[in-house]
């Protein structure tokens, strides 16, 4: 079967709980259609960087689909009537990722980076004399 990635953007008023019933009602468009939903990944609530149906913001979702076509059209077609549902892309891949995405990578490195980039200039001494800086 063939692989794909669909990620899809939620409105931000949508609880944790209503996100993640509208992940499994995705999943299960999938499973009864015979296919299997790998990985499924919530970004959090992220800034949009234009406004999208009056939306400032909004909730990303990341799904790995092994699927059949048809499993992933009858999947967009139910999104397109979804009012929850802001915007939505699916993309066919040569392989699925394993691991975390390249976004939850990036969401690491940032908080690993900001607690180093303060402890680096701890040990900084800003001391100068003015005899030398003429």
């Amino acid at each position: 079967m063939p692989f794909y990635e669909n990620v899809f953007i939620a409105r931000q008023d949508l609880s944790q709980q209503a996100l993640d019933e509208m992940i499994e009602k995705y999943a299960g468009i999938i499973d009864t259609n015979g296919g299997k939903i790998t990985k499924k990944e919530s970004w959090g609530l992220r800034s949009l960087v234009y406004r999208i149906k009056k939306n400032r913001k909004g909730r990303y979702v990341l799904m790995n689909i092994d699927a059949p076509a048809p499993a992933v059209f009858e999947m967009e077609r139910q999104m397109k009537f979804d009012e929850d549902i802001i915007r939505f892309l699916t993309v066919k891949v040569e392989e699925l990722e394993e691991g975390p995405s390249a976004m939850m990578n990036s969401r690491n490195k940032e908080g690993s980076y900001k607690s180093s980039k303060n402890e680096d200039f701890e040990d900084f001494d800003i001391s100068t004399d003015e005899e030398e800086i003429v």
